[in-house]
């Protein structure tokens, strides 16, 4: 059924006026449209300053920079009881996505029994002529094939010439010669805000573009000591792994590495190795097959606000050495548990990451300027660096999260020289119950760990706890250093008025 509406009679002399007015203004709408169009149009567009403004062009970086970035693929032949639940595939995805694997990433159902070849995508780009090709460690983990297809599709066997787990970073050489190569940039001139571009084969689509700007600079990752990581919002994807970060000046200032996700996907916080990271690590492969980097011989952990304030520190910042290892450079230069070390090299430490950053850069062998605080005094320290001795071993310990809620509050027992040895320590009482609320459940105390000082005096006794818990005083951190799971850690303990022994 249709409806209409009827209008009032209109008489004819004005519907006569109203009809020229009403083709005058359609007139100038015409003509305001045919302005805008011929303003707007594609050319005028692209020619039009205003518009432009402001905008980044990636056009002629990719031009230049695209020849020299290569698809690498791997082979490596697996067994199948060695996969995970449910066909899960190992460490090169969990690498990328650190723990938060993307649902069904791996073979499926099953299992079986036997042997298969799994395959395996990233991203590297060639440094030199001659054909040395950078990428990620993780890329070229245990692969027993590697591939390389280069932009002109031609596809070259590759040989690992080495890899750094440290810093994930692998060089690869392939035989070819007059390979176009890509400018390498200053990583530390890098600011946040900046401009920045990859390219990459996400999840096989060679040579994508995708761009954003730095987010933040030297980012702490965890297990990551010795990399100040560059974070982005560039999307990246499983298959950008060891593919270059561009400047605006289309010079490669980082490796894309890693992702943040809780989807499997990207979610707008990306990771590279900055390009002088990189290279430092490049060139020490090229010429010995392994990297060197410079060794302490200290176990570390932050400070936090209470620790600074416990060791008579004006704010949080330095790095607090929880253990020394005998014989290492630091025991022989004199370095103590306690000691918290405030510069080195002349470099301020402003939290404890930055230690083995400038540390792992210095040659075995030469000497480093330490300052550092101990017994409330500053004094100065000469190292002679040693060489990291084991790629396993770990250079710091996480400090772990204290539970700053409001006596002591716990329970310990004495223990024999049997069971001191058991648990890797020389002296302490055993913790066998924390409760909460009270001073050591706010410290961060646990049920198992062994306290080892209190206020920088040896623990041996159960009596000697008590004795000097006694002598502290009220509203003010001292330190506690205890043993967890054989790992040393100081905590701060506070004792409030209302505590009780």
């Amino acid at each position: 059924m249709m409806y209409r509406q009827t209008l009032p009679r209109v008489p004819v002399s004005a519907r006569f006026g109203s009809t020229l007015r009403q083709l005058y203004s359609l007139l100038a709408v015409c003509v305001l449209l045919l302005a805008v169009a011929g303003l707007m149009s594609p050319a005028k567009a692209a020619d039009n300053p205003e518009i432009r403004k402001g905008l980044p062009d990636f056009t002629s970086l990719v031009k230049q920079a695209a020849p020299a970035v290569v698809n690498i693929s791997t082979t490596r032949e697996v067994d199948n009881n060695s996969m995970g639940p449910n066909g899960q595939l190992p460490d090169i995805f969990r690498h990328f996505f650190g723990d938060q694997m993307p649902p069904g990433f791996g073979r499926g159902q099953g299992g079986g029994s036997g042997s298969e070849e799994l395959h395996s995508l990233g991203s590297g780009f060639i440094i030199s002529q001659d054909g040395y090709i950078l990428t990620n460690a993780h890329v070229v983990d245990e692969a027993d094939q590697i591939k390389v297809r280069l932009n002109d599709r031609r596809e070259l066997d590759a040989t690992l010439v080495g890899r750094d787990k440290k810093t994930d970073i692998a060089l690869l050489k392939v035989e070819a010669d007059d390979l176009p190569t890509l400018n390498i940039g200053d990583s530390d001139s890098l600011q946040t805000g900046e401009w920045v571009a990859a390219i990459g084969s996400p999840f096989g689509f060679d040579h994508s573009v995708t761009a954003g700007i730095v987010s933040a600079i030297n980012r702490t990752l965890p297990s990551e000591t010795y990399v100040p990581f560059i974070q982005t919002d560039v999307a990246i994807n499983p298959g950008n792994s060891g593919g270059p970060l561009f400047n605006l000046d289309g010079q490669v200032v980082g490796i894309n590495s890693q992702i943040f996700t809780r989807s499997g996907g990207f979610m707008g916080v990306s990771f590279a190795i900055p390009i002088n990271v990189a290279m430092n690590v490049a060139d020490q492969l090229k010429e010995n097959g392994h990297v060197s980097r410079g060794w302490l011989g200290v176990v570390i952990q932050p400070v936090s606000r209470d620790l600074a304030d416990s060791f008579g520190l004006d704010r949080a910042r330095g790095a607090l050495i929880a253990q020394v290892a005998p014989d290492s450079p630091a025991a022989k230069a004199g370095l103590q548990s306690g000691d918290i070390v405030l510069s080195a090299e002349g470099q301020n430490i402003s939290s404890s990451d930055v230690l083995p950053r400038i540390i792992g850069r210095v040659s075995p062998g030469e000497k480093v300027d330490l300052e550092l605080l101990r017994n409330g005094e500053q004094q100065k320290v000469i190292v002679r660096v040693g060489n990291w001795p084991d790629e396993n071993e770990s250079g710091e310990v996480d400090s772990g999260q204290h539970n700053n809620q409001p006596s002591m509050g716990l329970a310990v027992t004495g223990l024999d020289v049997d069971q001191l040895g058991q648990l890797g320590v020389d002296n302490g009482v055993l913790v066998q119950r924390v409760d909460a609320g009270g001073a050591a459940a706010r410290a961060g105390i646990q049920r198992g760990d062994v306290i080892v000082e209190v206020n920088r005096q040896a623990i041996d006794s159960v009596s000697k706890l008590r004795e000097v818990i006694g002598q502290l005083p009220k509203d003010q951190a001292v330190p506690v250093r205890i043993s967890r799971n054989g790992t040393p850690l100081f905590v701060a303990l506070r004792l409030q008025a209302q505590d009780k022994q």
